[in-house]
């Protein structure tokens, strides 16, 4: 098992036992295996202007419920986490933890006074007044969905600025928190586009939040951030009006199997439940090293979380992907026991 710090390195993972990337079946990476319909011919792609982003902008806005002015475009969600922690320039922070690995160590960079909080069990305890506070919901490693109404209503009268990081939400049929900004102006919405939509390489993430504070993230940044050909994918995705249910309900279906699988496991002894398109299982007699052995020979790459703070090397993180893998799980699985 590699100690990567982000799920998906396929390549190292090939060549450390001896396959084509395209022989790995990847269950460590929470990118949505369900793919939009894209309509582009790049080839034919005008990339002689600079890039203009208002087609962009006014197609998230749709799709979240908010107006143009209260979006701005990053590089992808890990772009828009720094250039938050630098922009905001608080002293402490809150982490809701385990969470995505990225906060704590933008957190660091910008030297921040960092308190974790195990949201699996203090979900209640009270934090600082006027800090940074960072959820992520739904969550990771586990894809838990948190309804946060109450626990933002204490964060917002202690006057906290409040990240809430939806990255997966689009996975469930629950709301966002985005309306509180109307009312909030200390929070701030995050969005990845990239997992939902099936498209890693294609770096768009965004920051909903008060037109104001908009106003001031963008005085901060480059006028370019994003290229014509991850605006126009996106777009194009958008425009697949089908997708979006269609992606919830095969990867709920695909879901269940995979639980179902795990459930027949004996090495398994937890199943945490899941509203995203990964799941989080606790392991007994075998830790994530050995379980990755086990599957290795089936090419199957999982999601080690031994470095998510409170999660040590009996975690490991599987992902929801289409039934031919699944079922290779299943083997893999079965052949050892």
């Amino acid at each position: 098992m590699h100690n990567q710090q982000h799920g998906g390195n396929i390549t190292t993972f090939a060549k450390e036992i001896g396959c084509r990337v395209e022989e790995v079946i990847d269950l460590s990476s929470n990118i949505n295996f369900v793919k939009p319909k894209i309509e582009v011919d790049f080839n034919r792609l005008n990339i002689s202007p600079y890039p203009n982003y208002e087609r962009l902008t006014n197609a998230i806005a749709k799709l979240y419920k908010v107006k143009n002015v209260q979006i701005e475009l990053f590089n992808g969600a890990t772009s828009a986490i720094y250039a938050l922690f630098r922009a905001l320039a608080l002293e402490e922070v809150t982490l809701y933890a385990p969470l995505y690995l990225e906060y704590e160590r933008a957190a660091k960079i910008f030297g921040y006074r960092i308190e974790q909080i195990n949201r699996f069990n203090g979900l209640e305890k009270e934090v600082k007044a006027n800090s940074l506070v960072v959820f992520v919901n739904p969550s990771t490693p586990d894809g838990k969905f948190y309804n946060l109404k109450r626990v933002m209503n204490k964060w917002m009268q202690k006057g906290c600025t409040i990240i809430i990081d939806e990255s997966f939400l689009d996975f469930t049929p629950y709301s966002s928190l985005a309306p509180y900004i109307e009312n909030y102006s200390k929070l701030y919405i995050l969005k990845s586009m990239t997992k939902f939509y099936s498209a890693a390489g294609i770096r768009i993430g965004a920051i909903i939040s008060h037109r104001e504070n908009i106003e001031k993230l963008k005085a901060k940044e480059p006028i370019w951030k994003i290229s014509e050909f991850d605006s126009c994918y996106l777009q194009s995705a958008l425009k697949d009006n089908t997708f979006m249910q269609r992606s919830r309900e095969i990867n709920q279906k695909n879901r269940q199997q995979l639980t179902k699988i795990l459930q027949k496991s004996p090495t398994i002894c937890s199943i945490y439940p899941s509203s995203s398109n990964f799941v989080m299982i606790k392991l007994q007699g075998v830790d994530a090293y050995q379980f990755q052995e086990q599957l290795t020979p089936f090419k199957i790459m999982v999601r080690n979380c031994s470095n998510f703070k409170y999660l040590d090397s009996h975690y490991v993180r599987v992902a929801v992907k289409e039934e031919k893998s699944l079922k290779v799980l299943e083997k893999a699985l079965n052949k050892k026991e």
